[in-house]
């Protein structure tokens, strides 16, 4: 692999499976050193946890540290977990959870568990991690938003509210932090193989499944793979000149 990554460490949240799982390993292997952060050690889709297998197959290290992205002093722990790898230089902002349902059918419970860990989490993920990175000259911040960021689908506003402001949020800090050296900014993954896709809100692996991928310009699903070659892009030096944009990783999804 390269050294896209060298001498950088990174905190990722939700890194234990899906999306994270693929953009830790990806970082590793162009040569970062990881903070998996996540409220869970072992993945989703099982196998050998993430910082294991990163500390086993690559020549980086990687740590897991307990993380509930909707508690502020978690998140102040995972980037201090960095520390001991020099200090922070990329946040990844990735953990979330998803919802549908009938928007008359929505209460209070519902609405604040999307909130407190898409968009909360993702607030105080980064203002954690600009502080620390104010004091070392710059960094970057990648933030998970969604198409349902870009879009409004009836069938889950909780979510779209939740993703939309993580958008928003995006170009926000892009205008106060880039003046500190601090590059901000979203991905938009689209239909992922993921457990958030084939099980929280089935997608994949459903009667309707051939019908919905014939409506993508690539005609199949996205991995996590994909994502992590988006995050890796902006993490790395070759994005140096970009901050607070929109990146789809959506085989074209949303451009029909």
């Amino acid at each position: 692999m390269t050294d896209l990554l060298e001498d950088q460490t990174a905190v990722i949240t939700g890194a234990a499976s899906g999306n994270g799982r693929g953009i830790a390993q990806r970082f590793a292997e162009h040569g970062a050193d990881v903070i998996c952060a996540d409220i869970r050690e072992t993945p989703r889709e099982g196998g050998t946890p993430t910082h294991e297998r990163i500390n086993m197959k690559t020549d980086q290290e990687a740590v897991y540290v307990e993380c509930d992205v909707s508690d502020i002093g978690d998140l102040n722990s995972a980037v201090e977990a960095a520390e001991q790898y020099g200090g922070i230089d990329c946040m990844v902002n990735n953990a979330g959870i998803t919802h549908t349902g009938e928007f008359l059918n929505v209460d209070e419970d519902i609405f604040d568990r999307l909130i407190n860990v898409n968009l909360k989490g993702t607030f105080f993920g980064t203002q954690a991690a600009a502080e620390r990175m104010v004091e070392n000259g710059g960094g970057t911040v990648i933030n998970l938003s969604s198409l349902a960021g870009y879009r409004g689908y009836g069938d889950f506003p909780t979510y779209c509210a939740s993703k939309g402001g993580i958008r928003l949020l995006t170009y926000a800090l892009a205008d106060r932090l880039g003046p500190e050296g601090i590059r901000v900014n979203v991905l938009h993954p689209g239909l992922i193989e993921t457990k958030m896709s084939t099980e929280d809100n089935p997608m994949l692996g459903t009667d309707e499944t051939e019908a919905l991928l014939e409506t993508i310009p690539l005609r199949r699903e996205g991995q996590p793979e994909d994502v992590a070659d988006a995050a890796l892009y902006l993490a790395s030096d070759l994005s140096s000149y970009v901050n607070g944009e929109s990146h789809a990783v959506d085989g074209g999804w949303s451009k029909v």
